[in-house]
């Protein structure tokens, strides 16, 4: 097994962490901070959406009681 590889399998979080700043650092640098920032939230709202759809949540309840009423 070579080094790579074992670091790959001992820190994983770190690396993802690592790639994830340098895309976010890539786009803030090309498109700006709030263009970057932008795409930040659509990434995590659809990991959210995706995360539900694997978990097989009924998107019509979600929904109403994201978007239902207040009290």
């Amino acid at each position: 097994m070579g080094i790579f590889q074992d670091f790959i399998e001992k820190h994983p979080g770190k690396i993802i962490g690592i790639l994830l700043g340098l895309i976010f650092g890539w786009f803030a640098i090309t498109y700006g901070l709030f263009k970057a920032l932008f795409v930040a939230a659509c990434i995590v709202a659809g990991y959210y959406i995706g995360k539900r759809l694997d978990e097989k949540v009924d998107f019509k309840t979600m929904f109403a009681k994201f978007f239902g009423e207040r009290q």
